[in-house]
């Protein structure tokens, strides 16, 4: 089951709105198009939605 704005880790609960969407977004793609288990892809989600927030603040 993907994960939604309203229904997403219990990891991603503190993070900057910005951040947590893109970390879902990321994370059901990991999950469903590159096979990744939930504990794998919820941490590389966040790194790379912290990442992609940073480069794209000005957006």
């Amino acid at each position: 089951m993907p994960w939604t704005q309203d229904d997403y880790p219990v990891s991603m609960k503190n993070l900057d709105p910005k951040v947590r969407n893109k970390a879902i977004e990321i994370a059901n793609a990991l999950v469903e198009d590159e096979k990744y288990e939930d504990g794998k892809a919820i941490p590389i989600a966040i790194d790379k939605a912290k990442e992609y927030v940073k480069n794209h603040k000005n957006d």
